[in-house]
Order: C-alpha cells, then sequence, then structure tokens
C-alpha cells in the first residue's frame, strides 16, 4: 500500500515536470485536461494548474454520482495532487524550443509518469472518466470516447496554434501511449507458442527437460478432419524461441506450429506480483 502511494506521488510529479518542462512552453496540447489546460492558458493566460483543478475535481464528483464510487481514494488523490505539482513546478526552465524534441521527451516524461500511476492502481481523472461516463450512457466504446475527446483538443491545438503543432501534438500522444505500456509490461515480452504435431509425447518432453519450460496439453480437433490430437502450449521468452523451434523440428520436422506475442506473464518462471 505505502509503495502504491510513492508510485502514485512520484508519477505524478513526473507528469507535471515534463508538462512544464517540455509541452507548456512549446504549445504541445496532446489530448487530456493538461492539452485543454493549455490552450486555456493560450488563451486567457490561465495558469494550467488551476484550469486542470477546476475541470478535474467536477468530472471526479460527476464519475462519483453516475458511476458509483468505484474510483477510491487514489484516483482522487491524483486529481488533487497532479494539478498541485503541476503549479509548483511551474517555474522549471524548459531545456528546448524545439516542437519535435518537445513532443518526444515530453511524451516519455508524461507516459513514464502515467505508467506509473496506473501501476498503483490509481489514475488523474479528467477526460478518462468523461469517457467512461460517455460508455455508460451511451454505449459508445470507450476506447473511441477517449480517442475523440483527445482528437478534439488537438484539433483545436491546430486553430489555437497551428497545423504543425497539432501534428506535434499526436507524436506526443503516440509516445506516451507507448511509454505507458512499457512501464507497464517492459521491453521484454514472452512468447507463446502453439504446438500441433503427431510425436506430441517426444516434443513435451524435449521442452520439460532440455529447454526446462513448463507446458499444457490441450485437447483439440481436426477442423476437417475432426480427428483428435494433442495441442501443446509453451510460453518461452524471445531468446528460447530459436531453441523452441530447433527441439521442434528436430523432433516432427511436419509439426505445425504458431508463436505469438503475449505482453505479460504471471507465475513460476515468470514474474509475480501482488
Amino acid at each position: 500500500m505505502a509503495w502504491n502511494m510513492v508510485q502514485l506521488l512520484l508519477g505524478s510529479l513526473i507528469v507535471a515536470i515534463s508538462f512544464n518542462m517540455f509541452l507548456v512552453p512549446n504549445g504541445i496540447a496532446s489530448g487530456g485536461v493538461a492539452g485543454i489546460s493549455i490552450l486555456v492558458q493560450s488563451w486567457t493566460g490561465f495558469m494550467p494548474a488551476y484550469t486542470q483543478w477546476a475541470l478535474n475535481i467536477p468530472l471526479f464528483v460527476a464519475g462519483a454520482l453516475l458511476l458509483g464510487r468505484k474510483f477510491g481514494a487514489k484516483t482522487a488523490i491524483g486529481t488533487v495532487v497532479m494539478p498541485l505539482f503541476v503549479l509548483l513546478s511551474a517555474q522549471i526552465p524548459s531545456p528546448t524550443h524545439t516542437p519535435l524534441l518537445a513532443a518526444i521527451y515530453g511524451g516519455i516524461g508524461v507516459g513514464l509518469g502515467l505508467g506509473l500511476v496506473f501501476r498503483s492502481g490509481g489514475s488523474t481523472g479528467g477526460l478518462d472518466l468523461a469517457a467512461q461516463i460517455l460508455h455508460r450512457y451511451t454505449g459508445m466504446p470507450y476506447s473511441l470516447a477517449l480517442v475523440c475527446f483527445d482528437g478534439c483538443v488537438i484539433i483545436a491545438a491546430g486553430f489555437v496554434f497551428s497545423p504543425e503543432v497539432s501534428l506535434y501534438a499526436l507524436i506526443g500522444l503516440f509516445v506516451t501511449s507507448k511509454t505507458i505500456d512499457f512501464v507497464q509490461n517492459g521491453l521484454q515480452l514472452s512468447k507463446v507458442a502453439f504446438i500441433i504435431c503427431e510425436r506430441s509425447v517426444q516434443v513435451a518432453d524435449a521442452i520439460l527437460y532440455d529447454l526446462d519450460r513448463g507446458l499444457t496439453r490441450l485437447d483439440g480437433h481436426g477442423g476437417y478432419t475432426g480427428e483428435g490430437r494433442t495441442v501443446l502450449m509453451v510460453v518461452v521468452g524471445q531468446n528460447e524461441v530459436p531453441r523452441l523451434k530447433q527441439l521442434v523440428r528436430n523432433i516432427d520436422p511436419e509439426a505445425f506450429v504458431i508463436i505469438s506475442n503475449t505482453a505479460e506473464v504471471l507465475g513460476e518462471g515468470f514474474k509475480l506480483e501482488n
């Protein structure tokens, strides 16, 4: 619990610093309430932190009333604390005034911070809550609602600043999403393999004792023949894929092997999380 709170506060601080160092000075309004606050500052001179509070707190209250009290204390803390950090770090100087660099490094910083916030089980609220409300009461898919909100902010940035700046904002949004994925899942992707072959017993023994990986035997049936056959499912690291393929090829050259990415694996031999 304490570590989750540390991640929530640290993530919010990183988001705030990245926002003030890179995005605000270069007008990179890459979606969300943070992007709206940049647009409002350009129009009125109103400090972004105050705009974020003015939008985040009512959205949180509306979410609690319309969606139920499922957001918890962490979302409430993120809703209040993140704008506070934005206010406290507002005077940090920007290391660059090149929009492309600002979009890339700002996106990385914001993504890193949000990734930590999400790992803690918290949220910074904002348009995420608006998207959930829209999904609940209109049936619109949540991801589509969020894309629509962020898209409106980026389009507005094109009118307020310039179309070129809105393109930089798209880059920032893309980098942010990829960085969040990295923080959540890590760089190392595991692979899951499905192996269909006639010599499944020998292949299973090789995986268990030569590759030293566990596996699961699944009952399958041929779609055309209807014949029963065993399907072996095994999860391996990326560096183990060539050896797995070689083992299968040596035992049964006619084996049918499907290998795909899997973002996260929990259990013995892989990472465990509480």
